[in-house]
């Protein structure tokens, strides 16, 4: 009986990078539905301007895709300086580190067909904190 041989797996280091990050954020808390009025793109060369707030160390998980399109690629103009972009298929994945203050932003590129047409839209993302919840007492007087 011969051994067989087995297929030559290559893994490229960008790819180890992903699969680290994805991991290690497995315990970082993901924030529900925390992108704000988000309204569609239309691939049209249109720039729209999509909000999102998250807590400092929790991360945000958004598709790109809607109901009518297809996305062929997805590109990052503008960085995040204050957390970490992972780019998901046709979505991304937003890291907030956990000393950040202020506000964020970056800008992707969605190039797709909307319907029948090829085109590209611009989608700008600002990011800013949760504010802090408002805190209410009732004090009672003596009759």
């Amino acid at each position: 009986m011969g051994l067989k041989k087995m297929p030559r797996i290559s893994i490229n280091i960008s790819t180890v990078a992903a699969l680290t990050l994805l991991s290690s954020a497995t315990s970082a808390l993901a924030t529900p539905n925390c992108l704000r009025d988000n309204k569609p793109y239309r691939l049209a060369g249109d720039t729209i301007e999509w909000s999102m707030t998250i807590a400092p160390g929790a991360n945000c998980i958004q598709g790109l895709r809607w109901s009518t399109m297809q996305i062929f690629s997805v590109s990052v103009v503008e960085k995040p300086k204050n957390g970490d972009l992972l780019m998901v298929g046709p979505g991304f994945r937003y890291f907030a580190r956990s000393d950040f203050t202020g506000t964020d932003k970056f800008t992707l590129v969605v190039v797709g067909k909307n319907r029948h047409d090829e085109g590209k839209s611009t989608v700008q993302i600002t990011v800013s904190k949760p504010t802090a919840p408002l805190m209410v007492s009732v004090v009672s007087q003596p009759d």
